[in-house]
């Protein structure tokens, strides 16, 4: 892994450090690092890391570019809307840096095929906004012996660590047990700092580079915290767990499992026909039109109601709806909305509960509604 005469200018500066010199930079050339998730943690970890000459970079996504992505995927521009974002990102990357090789996997990552895609690569690093994938990271990496550089964001907070060490905690150790499907709004819900992800993402980048060279001392058995409207970073000390049901001596988990099963997500399909407690946008509209009006109940929050929201519904959101139940109809057909689905759905188990009988969640929420139904409603 000698370096050419153009990667020596290219990397002069790394070159003149004594902590890289030509050593760590042939390091960097031989290593190879595999990214889960092309998004807000992806675009700056594939452009630092290919800017700093990792020499095989691997980009695992299904999903296409969004305009509610520009806000914080860097890699990505208004005329890439719709394309595929591991097929842009190569390209990005390979602009950037000619000398390294860049493999995308268009696919969901999944218990199915994640030893196959990983097989390639020494570092795995989480890019990820969601619980499924996280085990899945971890686990791949405690069964493969493989580093995981861990990363997460909402809103202004920021995570960082590095599982998978033989020494070190995993990502069970921290989190046994994921919170309840709903319980944790995801970013598209919750909201992220456009800034945050660069942060966070180039701090996981220094860790790749740190686990590549061997040199400084990496985030294992500590996790770093970043507050962004506090402009504050706090560490955390983290042990490995004795029990742990993968990293331990009393290791019960043997293989890769069914993580959308194991974290509680039963996600439907676009045409999974009707569910029992969902109602189609065009089914409602047709019911609006025929003066059969039922309760509509926004669970957002404000700040997304200010957005859009469909005429004559009521906003109740979901963490005051317990403490606003007279407002509520019992006597009426409820249809519950959200953005997409979810913390409806949610709603209207709770409502159950409470004894309301006739509520339904609307399907695919005001997005959906927006697609289907009102093309002129804003979409976030």
């Amino acid at each position: 892994m000698k370096l050419t005469k153009e990667e020596i200018r290219r990397y002069s500066r790394h070159l003149i450090m004594p902590e890289v010199g030509m050593k760590g930079q042939e390091k960097l050339k031989k290593g190879s690092v595999l990214i889960i998730g092309a998004g807000g943690l992806g675009s700056p970890l594939g452009l630092y890391l290919a800017a700093a000459g990792v020499g095989h970079i691997g980009l695992v996504d299904f999903d296409v570019i969004d305009y509610s992505n520009l806000q914080r995927q860097i890699l990505y521009n208004t005329e890439d809307v719709g394309k595929s974002k591991v097929e842009t990102a190569k390209e990005r990357l390979l602009k950037i840096n000619p000398h390294i090789k860049v493999t995308a996997f268009p696919v969901a990552f999944s218990s199915e095929n994640a030893m196959e895609i990983s097989e390639d690569f020494d570092i795995i690093i989480d890019g990820t906004d969601n619980f499924p994938t996280r085990y899945l990271a971890n686990d791949l990496s405690i069964l493969t012996g493989k580093k995981n550089v861990f990363g997460s964001v909402f809103r202004f907070d920021g995570q960082v660590t590095v599982f998978g060490d033989p020494e070190g905690p995993c990502y069970r150790c921290l989190y046994p047990d994921p919170p309840p499907n709903g319980m944790v709004p995801s970013c598209s819900e919750g909201g992220v700092l456009g800034i945050l992800p660069g942060i966070i993402g180039i701090m996981q980048a220094t860790e790749a580079i740190k686990l590549i060279t061997g040199e400084g001392n990496p985030l294992v058995g500590r996790l770093l915290t970043f507050d962004a409207l506090g402009m504050k970073f706090k560490e955390l000390k983290i042990k490995k767990d004795p029990d742990c049901v993968i990293c331990s001596s009393k290791r019960s988990i043997h293989k890769l499992i069914d993580y959308q099963h194991f974290c509680g997500v039963q996600p439907h399909s676009a045409d999974d026909g009707a569910h029992p407690l969902e109602i189609a946008p065009n089914e409602l509209n047709d019911l609006l039109k025929k003066g059969t009006r039922p309760f509509l109940l926004d669970v957002r929050t404000p700040e997304e109601n200010e957005i859009c929201a469909i005429d004559g519904s009521v906003l109740i959101p979901l963490a005051k709806m317990a403490s606003h139940l007279s407002e509520i109809p019992l006597d009426r057909d409820i249809v519950v909305i959200c953005k997409v689905g979810s913390r409806s759905m949610d709603a209207v188990r709770l409502l159950q509960g409470w004894g309301y009988k006739k509520v339904k969640s609307l399907k695919g929420g005001v997005d959906q509604w927006a697609e289907e139904i009102d093309p002129d409603m804003p979409r976030y």
